[in-house]
């Protein structure tokens, strides 16, 4: 009799055919700590920050044609302003540093650009009123360009009746003439000196700029919410600390621990 089940077919592999069962070549890689490969610099900020030794950054050591040093040119550090300034009221402000020239185990940095905290810009935004911004090109006395970004809002008069604040688009564009018009006098200072400026805005461009608007529209919370630089000059290893350092790099403070007993 036939059995009602088809036969089941077997199929005999070849032996060594199987790729999977080969042994992979060299076993396994002994394991090598990353660390060993690379060393640490010191991240100098500009003499115009209270706290020079700002940071610490990693970089593979020089092996062959790759120097350490050609990679650490051009890194762009983000810190915060309060850790330059060693000022807590600037904790909404950040500062980015770009690395020009390596001196020693020291990374030289020059300003980069200047921004609000994400939590602070959110902060200021309110209901029921006008929100004014501007962005201005402008170019130092040292060649630097400088893309500066101004934001604020228009506020309630004293004797205000209505909920809103609302400016009209008439009055917003003669707010955003006066704040370039105050923006544009950066042209006449240095790069150090406009640094100095960025840092204190509320007292220098927020105060100026709510003074000047005071009769087209009352604005509050007027802040530079960013700053560029768009074109800086090819400047050298020495001039760069002459004009940005005053001609010296602090020494790196190691950290030292204490004999156990």
């Amino acid at each position: 009799k036939t059995s009602p089940f088809p036969k089941q077919r077997t199929s005999t592999m070849a032996i060594g055919k199987n790729t999977k069962m080969k042994s992979k070549k060299g076993g396994k890689k002994k394991a090598v700590d990353v660390m060993t490969r690379k060393e640490w610099y010191d991240v100098v900020a500009p003499s115009g920050f209270t706290k020079r030794n700002c940071a610490k950054t990693l970089v593979n050591k020089t092996q062959g044609q790759k120097i350490s040093t050609d990679f650490l040119r051009g890194r762009v550090y983000e810190l915060s302003l309060a850790d330059l300034t060693e000022d807590d009221s600037f904790s909404h402000r950040k500062i980015k540093l770009k690395c020009d020239d390596i001196q020693g185990r020291s990374c030289i940095t020059n300003f980069y650009g200047m921004d609000l905290t994400t939590d602070k810009l959110r902060s200021l935004i309110k209901k029921w009123c006008t929100l004014v911004e501007c962005g201005v090109d402008v170019k130092t006395t040292d060649g630097y360009g400088l893309r500066i970004f101004v934001i604020g809002f228009t506020k309630r008069r004293p004797n205000h009746v209505k909920k809103n604040c609302f400016a009209q688009s008439s009055q917003i564009r003669h707010i955003r003439s006066k704040i370039v018009e105050r923006i544009q006098q950066v042209q006449k200072l240095t790069l150090r000196d406009a640094v100095k400026q960025f840092m204190q805005d509320q007292a220098t461009f927020g105060k100026d700029i709510e003074k000047m608007a005071n009769s087209i529209y009352p604005l509050r919370d007027v802040y530079i919410r960013k700053v560029k630089v768009t074109k800086a000059p090819k400047i050298d290893g020495p001039k760069l600390l002459e004009l940005f350092h005053d001609g010296d790099v602090p020494r790196s403070l190691e950290e030292v621990g204490t004999i156990a007993d």
